[in-house]
């Protein structure tokens, strides 16, 4: 984060209305800004300009630089991207997983190549437009991630896997200030994305329809049928492909019976889907992996806090326990509903994060 001193900081720009008001209030503080887009999918069908021009980009995010009087860059991310984020997601669903692809993309992708790239061209920082804080712990001797004050929109959980090397770097301009207060600004500043509406699906893949993007890169097909069994293996039905699936799930199974059957697991090993009755969807305990933690380096003893395992999952109380490696096991309170391996489960004291992991079981 810039402190102290107005300097060159970059903003991350989808051409949405956080992001520009993110630039918008930066440019007002003084800093001098600039605006980088990341290019996706390929050149060919972005229409973005290829990497050897250099050249300011066109498009919304290119509206609205001009408009604030700022220079505009498009990042070509294009490889990087569908190796780290699209293929990882492909080979999650392969292993029975659900992913969070976004919180993955955040930590390798924003703050890990296009940090590298807005340092490469001067600047100190990069900012985007999630509703997320930040503050320096002079105790500690590190930098802490805290919720965005709107309780709606808060994305601290998005954001729960960056290490203390991006989050010095990380600036959240909208932060302290409410979805709200963000529209009504951008339409006094006459942004030209003051009226446009959110996007809600994740960016590779804009219809939503996860399942036939799958069979496209898996080559038409999703997996092969096998069983549906109950927790005491008995058979129940047949599944049409593991892939199709995710813990929870309701629809699509198409088994008989007074009551609805769920998804209560999916085993790739054997290729059985696990179905079973609502309340036999709730877990006690699960195992996270991969921690990464914001007001020290390691977990050292048992902690209590308030876990949350999907992002509009209401967070419950729990104590977590630390384990060999980067390791923990949580164990609620109250057990929780549909406990999902591949998901990210995120720590909070009030609204200080203390950490995040992925989720590796359910117990």
């Amino acid at each position: 984060m810039v402190r102290n001193r107005k300097g060159r900081i970059a903003v991350a720009m989808s051409g949405g209305v956080d992001s520009s008001m993110a630039a918008a209030l930066l440019v007002e503080e003084g800093y001098e800004v600039i605006g980088l887009t990341m290019v996706l999918s390929s050149p060919e069908a972005s229409g973005a300009p290829s990497p050897a021009s250099g050249a300011p980009g066109g498009g919304m995010a290119s509206r609205v630089a001009a408009h604030l009087g700022i220079q505009h860059y498009w990042i070509h991310l294009h490889q990087t991207f569908q190796r780290e984020i699209v293929d990882h997601f492909v080979t999650e669903y392969q292993k029975g997983r659900t992913p969070s692809p976004c919180l993955r993309c955040n930590e390798r992708i924003k703050f890990g190549r296009l940090l590298e790239k807005a340092e490469e061209l001067g600047a100190a920082a990069l900012a985007t437009g999630h509703y997320a804080r930040t503050l320096w712990d002079r105790g500690s001797d590190r930098y802490l991630l805290l919720r965005g004050i709107d309780p709606g929109k808060d994305q601290s959980y998005f954001l729960s896997l960056l290490k203390q090397e991006q989050l010095k770097k990380a600036h959240f301009p909208l932060g302290a200030k409410t979805k709200a207060e963000i529209r009504l600004e951008a339409k006094r500043r006459g942004l030209p994305v003051a009226d446009q509406e959110e996007s809600q699906e994740i960016c590779f893949i804009p219809d939503g329809d996860y399942r036939r993007f799958l069979e496209s890169r898996l080559g038409g097909s999703i997996g092969t049928p096998g069983d549906i069994v109950d927790l005491q293996g008995n058979r129940l039905g047949r599944h049409q492909g593991l892939y199709s699936y995710t813990i929870g799930q309701r629809r699509g199974l198409r088994l008989p019976g007074p009551r609805p059957h769920y998804v209560l697991a999916l085993d790739p090993a054997t290729n059985r889907l696990i179905a079973g009755f609502e309340e036999e969807l709730r877990r006690s305990e699960l195992i996270v992996s991969a921690v990464n933690w914001f007001p020290f380096p390691e977990l050292k003893k048992p902690v209590e806090a308030w876990v949350q395992i999907r992002y509009r999952h209401k967070a419950g109380p729990a104590v977590i326990f630390p384990l060999e490696g980067d390791r923990v096991r949580v164990r609620f309170q109250d057990p929780q509903r549909s406990v999902t391996p591949g998901q990210a489960a995120v720590f909070y004291q009030g609204d200080r994060v203390l950490g995040g992991g992925w989720i590796e079981k359910a117990l």
